[in-house]
């Protein structure tokens, strides 16, 4: 039987910073926080967590506090994307308002996608509009 894809953890400095800005980020919601984790999933999970069965729910994003700060360019990031009919632009600036910084990862200029960071340096991508 396949295992579960339960979350995806970030290593921080700061796990409370960090879980809050991405929530905004994501408009997700804080499911569990204690000394050393603080986990957000969508909204919607907490309610179907009751209906829906364990092996259908989709992973959460986990924030575990460590002493090191981030070295290196990230080996795996999240791609974010707006709505088809949505602006990126427009994304990527309310993004950036939040306190995302744009990024230069060695990319190509004529990319679709933007490059941010959040925060803690993490980098993720924004993608052009789609559903």
């Amino acid at each position: 039987m396949p295992v579960r894809w339960y979350s995806v953890v970030v290593d921080c400095a700061d796990m409370r910073a960090q879980s809050a800005w991405w929530a905004q980020v994501l408009g997700w919601v804080v499911a569990y926080e204690d000394d050393e984790e603080s986990t957000i999933v969508p909204p919607h999970a907490l309610d179907e967590a009751r209906d829906v069965p364990v092996e259908e729910r989709g992973p959460g994003l986990c924030f575990v506090q460590v002493p090191e700060r981030k070295q290196v360019k990230n080996r795996l990031h999240l791609d974010l994307a707006p709505r088809a009919g949505e602006d990126q632009a427009e994304a990527v600036e309310r993004l950036v308002a939040l306190g995302a910084t744009r990024t230069d990862v060695g990319h190509a200029d004529d990319v679709s996608w933007v490059v941010l960071a959040d925060p803690e340096g993490n980098e993720f991508c924004v993608l052009s509009p789609r559903d």
